[in-house]
């Protein structure tokens, strides 16, 4: 396995679709602010170097997480996209680490991956650009809108479909080359995949767990929780 790598999170977005009091990542689950599990779970991944956490410029909230005071924690001012974010904390390191450093790119609203997913991710054999991912188990229906509405165009065959998970691994330099080109030439950069893809890259697929949930929603709070829960829970209390 692959040691003395970096993690990004990307937590300077205001979560709108919550349309809570705060931004998503502060809210609480299981009586923590949600980005304080998420870093919780990541300082415990072996061989982990640091972590690079983008936030934003008016944060009320990070301060008082008990992990922003721990040493492998370091923080910058992200931007109005994740890439935007992403790339400020690439910068960062850039000033600090080799080229081909190996970094992480997490989300911040998932608190429930897996350590063994991690350590996958982080195999020797793996690609030095990958991601976490899940085959599709639905039906894929490609949609097209019509007079309001919205029809069913195709069936795409879901044998070639990969639902895109965190986190996304590539070598430091070459992800923040891609996408600090690919932001100036206008392209839409969803994930740090999309940025390597967009100059021809092909990341590596390793499938992740189904429980590596992202919390968008105010019902992926209740999920977490019981993901949470079922995981940390003591043995006797799972029979």
């Amino acid at each position: 396995m692959i040691t003395d790598y970096w993690v990004v999170v990307p937590a300077a977005g205001v979560g709108k679709r919550m349309g809570a009091d705060r931004p998503k990542q502060y809210l609480p689950l299981l009586g923590r602010p949600l980005l304080s599990l998420t870093l919780q779970n990541i300082l415990s991944w072996p061989g982990l170097a640091g972590i690079v956490v983008a936030l934003s410029a008016e944060d009320a909230f990070f301060s008082h997480l008990k992990e922003a005071n721990h040493p492998k924690v370091h923080r910058v001012v992200g931007g109005d996209e994740r890439a935007d974010s992403v790339l400020a904390a690439l910068e960062f390191l850039s000033e600090r680490e080799s080229a081909n450093t190996p970094v992480l790119v997490h989300d911040a609203a998932r608190p429930c991956v897996a350590l063994g997913d991690i350590t996958a991710l982080l195999d020797r054999e793996v690609s030095a650009t990958a991601l976490l991912a899940r085959p599709a188990g639905d039906t894929v229906k490609q949609g097209c809108d019509t007079g309001g509405a919205t029809f069913v165009e195709r069936t795409l065959d879901r044998t070639q479909i990969w639902l895109a998970q965190t986190p996304q691994r590539a070598p430091l330099e070459l992800l923040r080359n891609c996408i600090s080109q690919a932001l100036n030439q206008g392209a839409a950069i969803t994930d740090e995949a999309s940025a390597l893809e967009f100059f021809g890259h092909s990341p590596q697929l390793i499938e992740g767990q189904s429980d590596n949930i992202k919390v968008t929603h105010p019902s992926d709070i209740v999920v977490a929780e019981a993901i949470l829960r079922l995981r940390y829970a003591p043995t006797e209390d799972k029979r």
